[in-house]
């Protein structure tokens, strides 16, 4: 969303006005589902994007429509052949893009939802109450609010305003257990993909805050003093790959007691056989222990620290989407 926001800011405080399209609501086999965006600029350049093809190509064509107009406006795209809006695709999925026209007044309303986006300390949402077919407006950033609106993934709410709410902050943050070669590969994909990692680590030689320029914050510490140093709520990620059996028993032992949302930790089938075990004789319930991903991953063949950090960070996507479908009421 930062790579849409900021140009988009930018050309707003020049002076210039700009129309954000977005992905409102999106059903069936549609290239991109509602929180898509793109911005369009008066020298006809964009950035962003609402699915490529003929969505797109049709959406920047009505946002120059809007530019010359100064009115907003939705439209609906039909992706069927022979449908009444066909345009040219098959996907057989429907899709209503949002054309907002924004002006240089409304610059410092971008700048806030940019500062939100600055400050993950809480989960923030870009609010847009929308009259008379997209014509009229309000956006506000909302920190706090109704719950059937303000959820991890964009919510649309159909009335008379239509309502439509995309975070620009999710709550939660990935704790990733062990700074090796694993946990190095997979840091800046959890980045890319919408994760705030903190990496925890007990060697000083692994734990340095240069070498994870894609994490938040880089702790080091014990394994045994999880519980004291981190606090670890029902939005977070744990993610177990310690350089050793007795580390990652260590750290699970500890986020078994939180509620973390997601607990992976690596390790070969005979490795998490016997950490089951453990975790019984130890009085954690099966119930607790099939909390537990392990293996973690998804089973894709994963073999080098680079492919396995892929199957983990699509494991975590798959829960984190489970977690988050998308409403639409």
């Amino acid at each position: 969303m930062e790579s849409v926001l900021s140009p988009l800011y930018h050309h707003l405080a020049e002076g210039e006005c700009a129309v954000l399209c977005r992905v409102i609501t999106s059903d069936g086999s549609a290239p991109r589902g509602a929180g898509a965006q793109m911005a369009v600029f008066t020298d006809g350049s964009s950035c962003g994007t609402v699915g490529g093809g003929a969505v797109e190509l049709h959406t920047i064509r009505y946002a120059g429509e809007v530019l010359q107009s100064g009115v907003s406006r939705l439209h609906d795209f039909r992706l069927a052949p022979n449908s009444k809006q066909d345009i040219g695709m098959i996907c057989g999925g429907d899709v209503t893009v949002y054309l907002q026209h924004l002006t240089p007044q409304d610059a410092p309303l971008l700048r806030s939802a940019l500062d939100a986006m600055a400050d993950p300390s809480a989960p923030a949402w870009l609010s847009t109450a929308i009259w008379d077919g997209g014509k009229r407006w309000e956006m506000e950033v909302v920190r706090q609010g109704d719950p059937a609106l303000f959820q991890g993934a964009p919510v649309f709410l159909a009335g008379d305003p239509i309502r439509y709410a995309e975070p620009l902050v999710r709550p939660g943050r990935v704790f990733l257990f062990g700074g090796g070669h694993v946990g190095a590969a997979l840091t800046p994909v959890l980045r890319m993909t919408g994760f705030r990692v903190t990496v925890y680590d007990d060697r000083p030689e692994i734990a340095r805050r240069e070498d994870f320029p894609d994490a938040e914050e880089v702790i080091c510490a014990g394994y045994g003093e999880v519980s004291s140093r981190v606090s670890v709520g029902p939005y977070d990620y744990a993610v177990i790959m310690t350089h050793g059996h007795q580390g990652d028993y260590t750290v699970l032992e500890q986020i078994l007691r939180t509620r973390a949302t997601y607990i992976g930790c690596i390790g070969s089938k005979r490795k998490v056989a016997a950490t089951r075990q453990r975790l019984l004789d130890a009085g954690f319930s099966p119930e607790e222990v099939d909390r537990v991903h392990s293996p973690i991953g998804l089973p894709i063949g994963a073999e080098t620290p680079a492919e396995i950090a892929v199957s983990v960070a699509a494991e975590m996507i798959a829960h984190r989407a489970a977690l988050e479908g998308h409403r639409h009421v």
